[in-house]
């Protein structure tokens, strides 16, 4: 669909938001579900991956719902700003490295075209806004519920307080929370705490992309892998041909010598307003809008040290942040960041249709608990 960008790099042009649907309708009212990628993973290779069942969106819309999967400018097939551009990687030299062969004979070594990350906040949740709306115009519902993985927590949860009569409830898995996160302006819920585009400091803002490998997604993915069979062999492959699919641009890019296997586009975003002073913010959170949280036991991204600032991520402080009383938290055996590629994903696909359908998961609708591999709930301190 179309959208006139708010990012400061080409605000006020129209551009392409990618937006595929599964509608599972068959009888009655249409009832809409969004699903949200995270930072770096393209929400056509995490929510619609046509391997197996692994496909979370086509798996709900059996069930019933009218699924639509949405990619944020710079993710997947939206429009990428400042992206096409291999100049415009980070400067890192590990990364211009990652360069060579394609589309350098050697290494890159000069400046950056654009020194300045291209998304934010306001920019997310404007096209977030964008596709609500037209969710909503095109089913003819009243409210939509928000699917939203790992970094999209940055997007969705502060879109619910912002719109909360347009959000039905709210469905988090492995949601990156920095209780330390970047506040809004002084005497706003959410304005830009400082001027757009952000360059500075350079070695973090000053360029639109990072540029991932398959070599570092299973490296990074190995690290949650700590029970038999938590991962089919084949996943990494079937991942990567999907990321790749949806980047036509990276595809080419990259090692070796012959045919480039390939590299993973990722925007650089500045982000702010989610944090432990705006998820409280006017009792939606748990209250008009009930959250149901999701993390892998094996998690390693979403927990980590609180001396790490704005690197402090923590799903049980989210938990205790919601100020509403209709809010489950439900820490899973067995599984990791990429919990849609592993042997839970299934389960993912039921303990969502159940909260969406029922407001409940393994009968629980409030609460914190690690669920075991059957299914069984032990309530959690």
């Amino acid at each position: 669909m179309e959208h006139k960008s708010t990012i400061p790099a080409n605000a006020g042009e129209l551009v392409k938001i990618h937006v595929r649907e599964r509608d599972g309708t068959h009888t009655g009212p249409r009832r809409p579900v969004l699903m949200l990628h995270g930072r770096s993973v393209p929400a056509m290779a995490g929510f619609d991956l046509q391997y197996k069942k692994y496909s979370w969106a086509e798996e709900l819309a059996k069930t019933g719902f009218d699924v639509f999967v949405m990619e944020l400018q710079g993710s997947g097939l939206s429009t990428r700003p400042m992206m096409d551009d291999h100049k415009n990687v980070s400067p890192a030299p590990a990364q211009r490295a990652l360069l060579v062969p394609h589309p350098n004979a050697s290494a890159y070594t000069g400046p950056v075209s654009y020194a300045a990350q291209p998304n934010n906040s306001q920019s997310d949740w404007d096209e977030v806004d964008r596709v609500v709306d037209y969710i909503l115009a095109e089913t003819g519902a009243s409210q939509v519920d928000l699917i939203g993985w790992s970094a999209a927590a940055q997007q969705f949860g502060p879109y619910a307080i912002q719109h909360p009569g347009k959000v039905r409830s709210l469905f988090l898995l492995a949601p990156i929370f920095p209780p330390q996160g970047r506040a809004s302006a002084p005497g706003t819920d959410f304005g830009a705490p400082v001027p757009l585009p952000v360059s500075k400091p350079e070695a973090a803002f000053g360029y639109p992309m990072t540029v991932g490998t398959k070599g570092g997604l299973d490296a990074s993915w190995q690290k949650d892998l700590k029970c038999p069979g938590q991962r089919e062999d084949k996943m990494v492959d079937e991942v990567w041909k999907a990321i790749m699919a949806v980047d036509p641009v990276g595809a080419t890019w990259g090692g070796p010598a012959g045919p480039p296997e390939g590299l993973n586009r990722i925007r650089n975003s500045y982000w702010w307003g989610w944090n432990l002073k705006t998820v409280p913010l006017h009792n939606v959170l748990g209250g008009t809008v009930p959250v149901c949280i999701v993390y892998g036991e094996n998690d390693s991204i979403v927990n980590t040290a609180p001396d790490l600032g704005l690197l402090y991520f923590s799903v049980p402080e989210l938990y205790k942040a919601i100020p509403g009383p209709k809010k489950l938290m439900l820490r899973i055996a067995c599984a990791g960041h990429q919990a849609p590629w592993e042997r839970v994903a299934n389960d993912l696909h039921t303990m969502s249709e159940h909260w969406l359908k029922q407001g409940k998961v393994e009968g629980a609708s409030s609460g914190s608990y690690y669920r075991d591999e059957d299914g069984a709930l032990t309530p959690l301190e």
